[in-house]
């Protein structure tokens, strides 16, 4: 599932070729994804001018001048591309439709956005714009990693009476939005925390320590185009490389990277999750 790098990426491509124009046409060409679409959903979007492209957690929001925003959240499999965009971006012609292009926008400056979605765990809904952040999937969001809101102060707070694994407390969205399992994985590698570690009970001097390192490792994603594992691809469909940059995430069995540790990476399993980390490097 994409995580926060790539949907940011998803975003910072989109944004130029559509932010600010109108929708020409909307083509729905299913009933759902993950559930179904708004009622009349194309007619809704169709003529309405993109005010504002916006991003929380793992979902992107478009402010329409009707009054309502379109929620997009990837799921599984689902990726959005653009063809046809003016401002030489991206390819210029319109690909043949594809088997599963669920959703396509045409907009009024000759670009296309189609959502494709294979397995269909991805989803669009509706939202008043004025109450977006009220909706059920966004309001128990906890802050952006990249902003204020996240701070030393914060995460100490938040975390010292935790008694669950802090790999599971930094996958939690109510703690911390978008936060998914490779950049957890990543973060903690880096801070030298065990996945493992009850989160209350890891001193406030290494978790203060972990805010600028998770910072960080999003930062070098969002550089990196995020990271391209089977199906994630930018806007204009190249891959992300940030999985070039991995030191523990897939690398079960290899040598840890850090110079001078002779322990290899390992793979536990974390509420369903795989957690890789050096039991030599993460205490």
């Amino acid at each position: 599932m994409p995580e926060l790098p790539e949907v940011e990426t998803a975003l910072r491509g989109l944004a130029p070729a559509i932010e600010g124009r109108t929708v020409l046409h909307t083509s729905v060409n299913r009933p759902d994804l993950r559930w179904p679409f708004p009622d009349n959903m194309a007619d809704r979007i169709t003529g309405q001018k993109i005010c504002r492209l916006w991003r929380r957690s793992k979902y992107i929001l478009a402010d329409l001048t009707s009054g309502e925003t379109l929620l997009i959240h990837f799921g599984m499999s689902g990726r959005i591309l653009i063809s046809g965009d003016p401002l030489g971006q991206f390819v210029h012609d319109h690909p043949a439709a594809q088997k599963h292009d669920h959703v396509v926008f045409d907009i009024d400056n000759g670009a296309r956005v189609t959502f494709n979605d294979p397995r269909r765990f991805g989803a669009m809904d509706l939202l008043r714009t004025d109450s977006a952040n009220h909706h059920p999937l966004l309001r128990d969001i906890g802050p952006e990693p990249l902003s204020n809101a996240f701070n030393e102060t914060y995460l100490i707070d938040r975390i010292k009476r935790k008694n669950s694994a802090i790999k599971s407390v930094l996958l939690d969205q109510k703690v911390v939005a978008g936060l998914g399992n490779i950049y957890v994985c990543e973060a903690l590698y880096r801070a030298g925390i065990s996945p493992k570690r009850q989160a209350g009970k890891i001193s406030k001097t290494r978790l203060a320590a972990l805010v600028p390192i998770i910072r960080q490792v999003l930062d070098e994603a969002i550089r990196a185009g995020g990271s391209s594992l089977r199906n994630f691809r930018q806007a204009d469909g190249e891959l992300g490389y940030f999985q070039h940059n991995f030191n523990v995430y897939g690398r079960e069995g290899l040598p840890c990277l850090t110079d001078g540790c002779d322990h290899v990476v390992q793979r536990i399993v974390q509420s369903g999750r795989s957690s890789f980390y050096c039991n030599g490097c993460q205490n």
